[in-house]
């Protein structure tokens, strides 16, 4: 069975960066997988009352908003059908529109349909940031969050937040496609942040891997005074790792994410791919 990634491109206010496209091919090339990209449109509301008919031209202002994001969608689409051509990659490509409240929601429903959603983030880009929430949260399914501004790192060196949770544990399933390609895995267990169900979990599951033909090895973290976010990629980069795989931790109070610390951490400011599973 032939799997696949979706491509997510947003358009508005800011579109994704050029960069998102050479990454999303590496990630194809590396998992030989099939990509679907989206250009999410934006679709702002008729506002057809007094306060439109005042603000003389906003009609207008509106259609050309439109026109400019479906325009950096479609340039991004030709791009990176052009480069999965060159790279032999199978490809399809669509439009979708939302309004901006609900990019996050549509990309969700999207990505049920894909095995995995590769997503690009820019600290300034709050757009995308949505797009990443709604998919982690919303779809089921796992997310690669990618760095606009960082190259693509050594993907078979991976490291695992590990704290024997069940999130940690879907993470470690939905990641498994890297696992299987890995050359090293280290197991990262942050010791000083939470109380965890016994000191040598970390060990333990780093044996587990290793009974598998892993190559894995536990390393505890202790996170001082860092964001353990920072203190999980500060490791992972250290360790020489070039992919950190984490649970998402998260739920929703009347529609707005209430984020536990590590996967705002990852959201807000990512200095390194991070595979995320809700």
């Amino acid at each position: 069975m032939r799997q696949d990634i979706l491509v997510p491109f947003v358009t508005y206010p800011d579109a994704s960066a050029r960069t998102l496209v050479d990454q999303a091919i590496a990630v194809a090339t590396y998992l030989g997988r099939d990509i679907h990209a989206v250009a999410l449109d934006v679709d702002i509301p008729d506002v057809s009352n007094l306060v439109s008919r005042l603000l003389i031209g906003l009609p207008d202002m509106i259609r050309e908003t439109e026109a400019d994001s479906h325009a950096r969608g479609a340039a991004l689409l030709v791009a990176i059908e052009a480069a999965a051509s060159k790279s032999g990659i199978r490809f399809t490509g669509a439009t979708v529109s939302a309004e901006p409240p609900l990019f996050g929601d549509r990309a969700a429903e999207l990505a049920r349909y894909h095995d995995l959603a590769v997503i690009g983030l820019e600290a300034s880009n709050d757009t995308a940031r949505l797009v990443a929430e709604g998919i982690v949260f919303g779809s089921g399914r796992p997310a690669l969050l990618l760095p606009e501004a960082a190259a693509l790192g050594a993907l078979d060196r991976i490291a695992i937040a590990w704290d024997g949770s069940r999130v940690a544990a879907r993470a470690v399933s939905d990641a498994q496609p890297f696992l299987e390609r890995a050359a090293e895995i280290v197991v990262l267990t942050v010791t000083d942040e939470k109380p965890l169900a016994d000191a040598g979990l970390g060990e333990r599951f780093a044996a587990r891997l290793a009974a598998k033909g892993l190559a894995a090895r536990a390393m505890p973290v202790l996170r001082g005074s860092r964001p353990i976010a920072a203190a999980l990629q500060g490791e992972a980069a250290a360790q020489g790792a070039g992919l950190l795989v984490m649970g998402g931790y998260g739920h929703s109070r009347l529609r707005d994410f209430v984020l536990g610390g590590a996967t705002e951490g990852v959201l807000s400011e990512p200095t390194m791919p991070v595979l995320l599973s809700h």
